[in-house]
């Protein structure tokens, strides 16, 4: 078991990590709110101009074509930030489609392979669905950072007992008795908390050289008094 000082620095790391999420969010309404949208009038702008200028000055309008296009890739990445740093992004686009964005942003910087297998059944109230989500960004962390696995796979499924969401991981793994102990550090503290926030059921098997399990499980029994979403 996590001994009471693990604990409350566990505790203190969601804390500060809340804080994070809440400028992350205010961050998040100035890039969507403002700098995309100054973004999207001076492309509007261009392509009058550049109506404007194609029957007149072509050259002109062929570097007005490539202004655009810069533009466009700067639209593209304002927006795509503005979702990594909004912590509610589960409520506004839903987890498959969330969990689809952090397999994206994680899989970008590394060498292995990071799969999601989302089953479409899968419907969860939002508390659910959010824990759901940060445990499995908590727990790729873990396996791209520090497991020297190769392939990184996130399950999320009905199950007998309700929902599921699996992260397995190839990587080198660890004793059984190391997270029975409370070792493994704080992200699985971390995930521990969020499981036991949402009243999910959190276990983790692991072996030597055969990777690691992280499972979260949705009791059925609660999904009947709950309203779901995705």
């Amino acid at each position: 078991m996590a001994t009471e000082e693990e604990r409350s620095l566990a505790s203190l790391l969601v804390s500060v990590m809340h804080a994070r999420e809440q400028e992350g969010a205010r961050v998040s309404r100035i890039l969507h709110d403002e700098v995309g949208q100054v973004l999207s009038a001076i492309g509007l702008q261009l392509d009058l101009l550049r109506m404007d200028l194609n029957d007149h000055v072509a050259d002109s309008s062929k570097r007005i074509v490539e202004i655009q296009k810069v533009l466009e890739l700067s639209v593209a990445q304002v927006r795509d930030l503005s979702y990594e740093l909004n912590p509610s992004i589960v409520e506004r686009t839903g987890l498959q489609f969330a969990l689809d964005r952090l397999v994206g942003r994680y899989g970008k910087g590394f060498d292995g392979r990071i799969r999601l297998l989302f089953d479409s059944a899968v419907r969860l109230p939002l508390e659910v669905a959010t824990a759901f989500y940060k445990i499995a960004e908590q727990g790729i962390d873990n396996a791209v950072a520090h497991s020297g696995a190769t392939r990184v796979e996130i399950l999320a499924r009905p199950v007998k007992q309700g929902v599921s969401l699996e992260i397995r991981d190839n990587g080198r793994g660890f004793p059984g008795d190391q997270e029975v102990a409370g070792t493994t550090g704080l992200g699985f503290h971390l995930m521990r908390y969020h499981s036991a926030k949402a009243g999910l059921r959190f276990s983790v098997a692991s072996s030597p050289e055969k990777g690691t399990i992280v499972k979260a499980i949705y009791r059925v029994s609660r999904l009947a008094d709950s309203s779901n979403t995705g």
